[in-house]
């Protein structure tokens, strides 16, 4: 015990003042000399007691094992891969109240998409404009074009193939135009919604004028697609830009911008039939818009749930504020008016009992997705609203 005494009082020695200790040690060598006579550390004396006291507290976080200082800067954290295919999660910070019911806190998420993985970074803000990574809005302004072209094909045959795949680009292209100038005209509203603030335009990614120099692009090539069809449909495509360039400023005027949207989402179901005849049977095409229009007034106002309380806060209007707690029922007109709209449709159209077999299954379909859907969080709208694809 002796020993061990004698040991730890040399030890003190040594730590507390060393180059004293290592004089004492070698008496016979020249003086030692603090290498840094300049620091304060080396000069002054650290009795080993003192090291007992320390405030530093220490905590074990879960996901290592190193103890890190509770007051200290930490690195940050790499993010984790989200487990959506070809998504990641940027950030993890912020509360999300899973749609504004409750007040209850979980995470917000920034997503890192295809494009931030594998398109160069000079184009990715263009492609984020025209929203290549969320394609549902393209589809869901290909579906009704689709829909004509498949009932004016001729008895007997199958729908234009040529036709379809020049329907598919022409609909990414509008899309992405309608998006551009949605931003254009908004971005002093996105930077101050939660969903939107992170859009090329708010986010100061593209200036102005990149946006309207890339809408002009877009267009050009949108050109080149109409100029494919026949002069009806020509001047009947062109004319829908009206409703393309205007529905932005709805939301800022109306409390039905969704009713606005259908109009203009579903002009492909009058273009498509033109497309192929040559002119429009109203008996046939107009129910089919129509049912097209009530169809967007149910998925766009789902969608609209998830942004309620933003559009309060900035002073724009939707159909999810005009119907509050009503919105169910509304969604439940909508949904009858656009299944008995393609009824009508197909029964002028003289389409044998499979089309209405589909349609059967498609009401159903409509009917479990307004039925489930929670309108007071966020989560369940967005994917109640995917599935409309």
């Amino acid at each position: 015990m002796s020993a061990l005494w004698r040991l730890s009082r040399t030890t003190s020695r040594c730590l507390s003042r060393p180059f004293v200790f290592l004089s004492e040690i070698y008496p016979s060598h020249p003086p030692f000399q603090n290498p840094y006579p300049n620091s304060s550390i080396l000069n002054h004396h650290y009795p080993i007691r003192d090291y007992g006291s320390s405030n530093q507290n220490f905590e074990f976080p879960r996901q290592n094992s190193i103890p890190r200082p509770s007051h200290s800067l930490y690195l940050p954290q790499t993010a984790p891969i989200s487990t959506s295919p070809g998504v990641a999660e940027r950030s993890n910070s912020g509360a999300d109240n899973g749609g504004g019911g409750g007040g209850e806190e979980s995470k917000k998420k920034e997503l890192v998409s295809w494009i931030d993985l594998y398109l160069p970074e000079a184009v990715r803000p263009y492609a984020k404009l025209a929203r290549l990574d969320k394609p549902i809005g393209t589809w869901l302004l290909a579906w009704p074009c689709m829909w004509s072209i498949t009932l004016a094909a001729h008895q007997g045959n199958l729908p234009d193939i040529k036709m379809l795949a020049l329907f598919g680009c022409g609909a990414l292209l509008l899309r992405g135009a309608g998006c551009t100038v949605n931003d254009l005209l908004d971005r002093d509203i996105d930077i101050k919604v939660e969903r939107t603030k992170l859009r090329p335009m708010a986010s100061g990614l593209l200036t102005p004028f990149q946006g309207l120099s890339f809408l002009v692009l877009q267009l050009l090539l949108g050109l080149g697609i109409l100029l494919q069809l026949n002069n009806y449909s020509r001047i009947l495509g062109a004319s829908s830009l009206l409703l393309v360039f205007s529905y932005p400023l709805m939301k800022r005027l109306t409390f039905w911008p969704q009713a606005y949207l259908g109009l203009t989402f579903n002009w492909g179901a009058l273009l498509g039939w033109s497309a192929i005849r040559g002119s429009l049977d109203t008996a046939i095409v107009l129910p089919l818009y129509i049912s097209g229009v009530f169809w967007t007034l149910v998925y766009d106002t789902i969608y609209a749930h998830q942004d309620k309380e933003d559009d309060l806060k900035v002073g724009v209007k939707s159909t999810a504020l005009r119907f509050g707690d009503s919105t169910k029922q509304w969604l439940t007109g909508f949904g009858v008016a656009c299944i008995s709209s393609l009824a009508i449709s197909g029964f002028n159209a003289d389409i044998g009992w499979p089309y209405y077999a589909l349609l059967a299954a498609a009401s159903g379909q409509l009917a479990w997705q307004i039925y489930t859907v929670d309108l007071l969080n966020r989560a369940d709208c967005n994917r109640k609203y995917v599935l409309f694809l």
